[in-house]
């Protein structure tokens, strides 16, 4: 192989970005199917589940989405009535976002759901699969975060 020619389905940012979407997409077919939820919304959704009240911001920085996915995932949760936003007292730019009985109700069905898919996906592979991907990933991750 010439050194200049890059063979992208070993590059592993490829590889791991193509896995990742693969992923998203399967799962997205259950959040789909029971809630009509966009993958935005999902992860709007399960952010808020997960740490309660945030502002757009916030939820963004966590989800890895830019803001206008957040904004119309936000616009959209509204709509449905699954979430509220609260002007901050000290800054009116600033909206905190929370769910409500609906919302949080939708979230708390969709986490066993959830926690089966990933059960599933990693029962596909042996224990010594299992413990190099999470242990894989971890130090990516790391390695990551400590390059910024």
């Amino acid at each position: 192989m010439e050194p200049d020619i890059l063979e992208l389905e070993s590059f592993l940012p490829y590889r791991l970005y193509r896995l990742a979407d693969t992923v998203s997409r399967e799962f997205s077919r259950i959040y789909k199917e029971r809630h009509g939820l966009t993958r935005p919304e999902w992860r709007t959704l399960s952010g808020l589940g997960q740490h309660g009240t945030m502002t757009a911001t916030e939820l963004g920085e966590q989800s890895a989405m830019h803001k206008t996915k957040v904004s119309r995932a936000v616009a959209e949760l509204e709509r449905r009535r699954w979430l509220t936003r609260t002007p901050d007292e000290k800054d009116r730019r600033v909206e905190h976002l929370a769910l409500t009985k609906a919302g949080l109700g939708a979230y708390r069905e969709m986490v066993p759901l959830a926690k089966a898919f990933e059960r599933e996906l990693l029962a596909r592979l042996s224990v010594e699969e299992r413990t190099a991907v999470v242990t894989g990933v971890a130090a990516l991750e790391k390695a990551l975060e400590e390059k910024s």
